[in-house]
């Protein structure tokens, strides 16, 4: 956890072109096969605690706005995030909800001009998020729409825990992420 290597080692990686493997050429991957794919989350599987890091980052960081994003979030982050220039993390897990995601308790509330939504509540176990410039965070819409938003780093509001305490996987960064009023432009809702 020293200094947050980790997100140093994302950025090597992106420099040799291996975050972007599974992105499309558009938003500066290769778009390589499966089987490729395969191939390196096997052989990025044995280096230890950066694996974690790396299949955060490149799965449930990256995956869903190339999934779900619109193309101008597509443009806006997928060429960082594949040159490491950008890291992601993944808010999905609260102190209630786990398993039980649409259990979760972060609210958005769309303001009076349509402009932005206010996001309050709180991540814990947020692989990567110490050093992270990007989240991707779900939190309830009038209480019943569960809706995912892409957050930046310094958004007014986000505010970190501080590093967990781990048996094991300690080079991955773990913390609890809080939103207070967090206040995130329509432009960055999915879906």
């Amino acid at each position: 956890q020293e200094n947050n290597i980790a997100k140093q080692f994302l950025k090597e990686t992106g420099d040799l072109g291996i975050l972007g493997a599974h992105i499309p050429e558009a938003y500066g991957g290769m778009l390589l096969s499966t089987n490729t794919n395969t191939a390196i989350a096997e052989l990025v599987g044995k280096a230890g605690s950066f694996s974690v890091t790396y299949a955060a980052h490149t799965g449930i960081g990256m995956l869903p706005i190339l999934y779900y994003g619109t193309e101008e979030q597509k443009q806006k982050y997928l060429p960082g995030l594949v040159t490491g220039d950008l890291a992601a993390a993944y808010c999905l897990t609260e102190p209630g909800s786990g398993s039980d995601a649409l259990a979760a308790k972060s609210k958005a509330i769309l303001s009076e001009d349509g402009r932005y939504y206010s996001i309050t509540g709180q991540k814990m176990w947020i692989t990567n998020s110490g050093f992270a410039d990007v989240f991707i965070v779900f939190a309830q819409v009038d209480g019943e729409k569960f809706t995912g938003f892409i957050i930046e780093r310094e958004t007014e509001g986000l505010s970190l825990g501080a590093e967990e305490d781990k048996l094991g996987i300690k080079g991955s960064s773990t913390r609890q992420v809080f939103f207070e009023n967090c206040k995130v432009p329509v432009e960055n809702v999915f879906g």
